[in-house]
């Protein structure tokens, strides 16, 4: 009996970034050096532009694509400038063209036509949203072979035309009816047999007609309801008495209908009033891992039931022979995320002995992709900008601080990377002292959830914010729609304006 034979090609989801990711290993080898954080990049920034083939529920197929405006995508460039370094945080949905950045196709499936498969997908989601063509820089992957034969690279490509010399991909893109426009030199170094170059290609959209473009997606209206927790931290007898406390801050959030509810670096220090040891401070918080099964499963518990996704602050935890400071994303569905702090403070490791993570990761939501840096991360601006490279539009910041200068440390980098981001950020921190609790310090804090400063948004660039050292909570709806918009037509424009051929943020972690 035949086996059988099931072929699609579909939009790529953040599921399928694995896949993806093997695919990519198998078809370049040493050409590119991806990661899976890139891929989703490529997917959150317009998951409407990737396409996946897959063979049997194995991927064998993938393209990427953004949208850009003419000047830009016609214009001289590189890879890593117009891509935003593989990321496609470039994209512009007020753009022309459709410009492709990414296709490979496992070597080893031959005769399904996959390649034709994704261009044609490619030429398809052109004609639905009414784009001028698709622009890209073809490989010429026979040039370092061939080049005693030719002159230049403008020879190569005329020979190509004249069937004189065969290279199978400039020639799949001439029959495919892209036209040669230019030569992109270095466009991406590391392509030894094309010698760097890129050919500047583009195709024309027959249906494009230049009236007003129907077929874009109107900006939506989504708002998100973020409440911060300005936590007091009070003496407490027992586990089950911690317990109330927080579920109280999380059922009045559920019945505020929030979709976030943050609380504070280190709240969950409290739980040392219960024994009150006087004990060095590494064995405070070796004491204070005993804890972290029954915090994860009190919040998981909590964000289920009232329907909330929580950021639980942070709690000391054993990974390994390590202690890390790790905050616990537990989502309304039930899933649990974790998220460590990368840079422990100095009083933090010389102390306590906690070591930093090194990952920093995004959590996808029921309102999209987030991200979470432990109070001390947030000042340093290449953690935010590789999430927001990977399409974050809010970031929750559980901090602790002693006084008020520490306090506008955290505070003033936040709202810088709320401004250089153009997205929202949400602080909160602890109130209130234990002076008779060994290994608890002094608090400080002033809560608040910030905007970018544009005239979309608060004047002052503060959403919300709480009284100095009062327990309360800040409670902010945050419009997404209004964040893109600034994005793409607000008085300065950040993330648009980065010089992608100058600089970029590059994690050196990989996998």
């Amino acid at each position: 009996m035949t086996a059988k034979v099931k072929l699609e090609v579909r939009n790529a989801t953040l599921n399928d970034i694995k896949g993806i990711y093997l695919l990519i290993e198998k078809a370049y080898q040493d050409l590119e050096d991806y990661s899976k954080n890139i891929i989703r990049g490529q997917i959150t920034n317009f998951e409407e532009g990737c396409f996946v083939a897959v063979l049997n529920d194995e991927i064998v197929g993938y393209s990427a694509s953004i949208i850009l405006s003419e000047k830009v995508a016609l214009a001289p460039h590189t890879w890593m400038g117009i891509t935003g370094s593989g990321y496609g945080s470039t994209h512009d949905d007020e753009g022309d063209y459709l410009y492709g950045y990414e296709t490979c196709v496992d070597p080893e499936v031959r005769g399904h036509r996959i390649g034709q498969r994704l261009y044609n997908a490619r030429k398809n989601l052109v004609k639905f949203l009414r784009l001028k063509g698709i622009v890209f820089a073809g490989r010429v992957p026979n040039l370092r072979k061939k080049r005693k034969q030719v002159k230049d690279v403008y020879d190569y490509i005329e020979k190509v035309k004249d069937r004189k010399i065969r290279d199978t991909t400039l020639g799949f893109q001439l029959r495919n009816g892209f036209e040669v426009i230019g030569i992109l030199d270095r466009y991406l170094p590391s392509d030894r047999d094309s010698l760097g170059y890129g050919v500047h290609l583009i195709w024309n959209n027959p249906e494009y007609s230049s009236r007003e473009n129907p077929g874009k997606k109107p900006i939506q209206q989504d708002s998100v309801r973020v409440v911060c927790v300005q936590y007091q931290q009070r003496g407490i007898k027992s586990f089950e008495e911690f317990e109330n406390i927080v579920e109280y801050y999380v059922d009045v959030t559920g019945d505020y209908r929030a979709d976030f509810v943050l609380f504070p670096e280190l709240f969950t220090m409290q739980l040392l009033s219960i024994k009150n040891e006087e004990i060095s401070p590494s064995e405070a918080i070796e004491h204070m891992t005993s804890y972290t099964e029954k915090v994860k499963e009190l919040f998981q518990r909590l964000a289920v039931k009232y329907n909330v996704n929580i950021i639980a602050g942070s709690h000391p935890t054993k990974v390994g022979e390590k202690v890390q400071n790790i905050s616990y994303i537990c989502l309304r569905d039930g899933q649990i995320h974790e998220q460590a702090k990368i840079h422990p403070t100095p009083d933090e490791k010389y102390w306590w002995n906690i070591e930093g993570g090194d990952e920093v990761k995004v959590i996808d939501t029921d309102c999209g992709p987030i991200g979470v840096l432990v109070c001390y991360d947030s000042e340093f601006p290449e953690l935010t900008r590789h999430l927001v490279n990977q399409g974050i539009n809010m970031l929750f910041v559980p901090y602790l601080t002693d006084n008020r200068q520490a306090y506008c440390r955290v505070k003033y980098c936040c709202q810088a990377r709320a401004i250089e981001n153009q997205i929202y950020v949400a602080m909160a921190g602890n109130v209130g002292n234990l002076p008779r609790v060994h290994n608890v310090d002094i608090q400080y804090s002033q809560s608040c959830i910030l905007t970018p400063c544009d005239f979309p948004f608060a004047k002052d660039g503060v959403a919300a914010d709480t009284t100095p050292n009062v327990e309360m909570v800040a409670i902010a709806d945050l419009r997404l729609d209004t964040l893109q918009e600034s994005r793409q037509n607000g008085a300065v424009r950040n993330l648009k304006d980065r010089r992608h051929d100058l600089y970029s943020v590059v994690w050196h972690h990989r996998k």
